[in-house]
C-alpha cells in the first residue's frame, strides 16, 4: 500500500512528460508542412522576406560610443587637471584625443588618446576596481551575522 502512491504519481509523471513530448514534435512536423505549402514567387515579382527576430536580437560587439553626456563628463575632468583647453562640447574630436594623449602621458599610462579603465579611474569618473583584477566572487555571510542583536527586556 505504500509502495503504491510513489509508483502512481512517477506513472503519472511520465505520461505528462510524454504527451508533451508528443505534442512538441507534432508541433514541430506542422510547421514544417506549412512552411514547405507556400506558394514560390513569381520571378519578375519582389517579395519581402520577414527577417527572423533571433538575428535582430543579437549582441553588437565591440564597445560602444560614449553619449555625448559622458564625453562632457571626461573634457571637463581634462579641463580640471589643465589637459584640455577648450569649453566641454560632448564630441570626441581631435582636441580631446590630444588632451587625453596629453593626461595618459602625465600620468605613467599609455598615451593612446583613447578610454580605457585606467584613464577613467584616474579622471576619477571610473571604478576603483575597474582594470585592477579579475572580478572576485562575493563573499557568502551567514544569516546569523546579518540579524540584529537582540535587546533584553527588563
Amino acid at each position: 500500500m505504500k509502495l503504491r502512491t510513489p509508483i502512481t504519481a512517477g506513472l503519472a509523471l511520465l505520461l505528462t512528460a510524454g504527451t508533451a513530448w508528443s505534442a512538441t514534435l507534432s508541433g514541430a512536423k506542422a510547421k514544417a508542412t506549412a512552411s514547405s505549402a507556400k506558394p514560390a514567387a513569381s520571378p519578375g515579382s519582389k517579395s519581402r522576406v520577414k527577417k527572423s527576430s533571433k538575428h535582430s536580437k543579437r549582441r553588437e560587439r565591440g564597445q560602444k560610443a560614449p553619449a555625448p553626456e559622458r564625453i562632457s563628463e571626461i573634457q571637463q575632468a581634462l579641463a580640471k587637471d589643465g589637459s584640455f583647453a577648450g569649453t566641454p562640447n560632448g564630441k570626441w574630436d581631435d582636441s580631446t584625443v590630444e588632451a587625453m594623449k596629453k593626461f595618459q602621458a602625465g600620468h605613467g599610462l599609455n598615451p593612446s588618446g583613447k578610454l580605457d579603465a585606467r584613464t577613467l579611474q584616474k579622471l576619477g569618473l571610473g571604478s576603483q576596481t575597474a582594470g585592477v583584477a579579475a572580478p572576485m566572487r562575493p563573499v557568502a555571510t551567514s544569516t546569523s551575522a546579518n540579524t540584529p542583536a537582540q535587546t533584553t527586556r527588563q
